[in-house]
């Protein structure tokens, strides 16, 4: 989470529970990525919260860019893609499987080219106030192309879904992503997560669903 070491561990604690309910409610394969959205969000804020216990003290710089570099892999690279192909596994109806896919690729370009980035421009994490900032030098020519199929990857597939319930994670997330946009601009990629538990919720609420409809 984005405020304290205590409050991240505490998150991906809670989050890494709801994740193991979740997967004992999966009851074929393809449910499986969907059911561990919780447990991955869970490691995700583990791995801020020792950003958090690490970033004041440069004698653990080495760890700094490892965990720096972990958390931004599930929020810029993993997520895009790990959302739409998790609900493109859930689809049975052939039309919207078609739709699915359209989300899918959306995920793979955003996803492919944020792992670019990533790997090619300057990273660093700083605890600036109750916030953790995370600096990145990458290209500002497309940016705004970046977000809009981010978004798309990542709000837009519960809405094609035919389980009923699923439209409540697209909900979520688009709710988590406006107020973080509009209150915490400067703090997106850490803030954002601060909502992952409601996330994380409507995931199992899903998956009782789908658990219990045989879906």
């Amino acid at each position: 989470m984005c405020f304290s070491a205590s409050a991240s561990f505490g998150a991906g604690a809670v989050l890494t529970v709801i994740g193991v309910v979740s997967i004992k409610k999966t009851h074929r394969a393809s449910q499986l990525l969907f059911a561990s959205i919780p447990f991955v969000f869970g490691v995700q804020q583990i791995a801020e919260g020792v950003l958090w216990r690490t970033l004041p003290n440069p004698d653990y710089l080495n760890t700094q860019k490892i965990f720096t570099y972990v958390f931004l892999f599930f929020a810029q690279v993993l997520w895009p893609l790990w959302v739409p192909i998790a609900i493109l596994l859930l689809e049975k109806n052939a039309t919207r499987k078609i739709i699915q896919k359209v989300w899918v690729v959306a995920g793979l370009i955003v996803g492919l080219y944020l792992a670019y980035c990533l790997m090619a421009f300057h990273v660093e994490a700083k605890i600036v106030g109750h916030h953790i900032a995370y600096l990145q030098d990458y290209p500002d020519s497309l940016r705004k192309y970046v977000i809009i199929l981010y978004a798309f990857a990542t709000i837009v597939p519960p809405f094609f879904s035919h389980i009923r319930r699923m439209w409540m994670l697209g909900i979520s997330i688009l709710i988590a992503y406006v107020v973080t946009a509009v209150f915490y601009n400067h703090y997106i990629l850490s803030v954002w997560c601060f909502f992952s538990s409601i996330i994380s919720l409507s995931v199992y609420a899903i998956m009782v669903e789908i658990s219990n409809k045989r879906l």
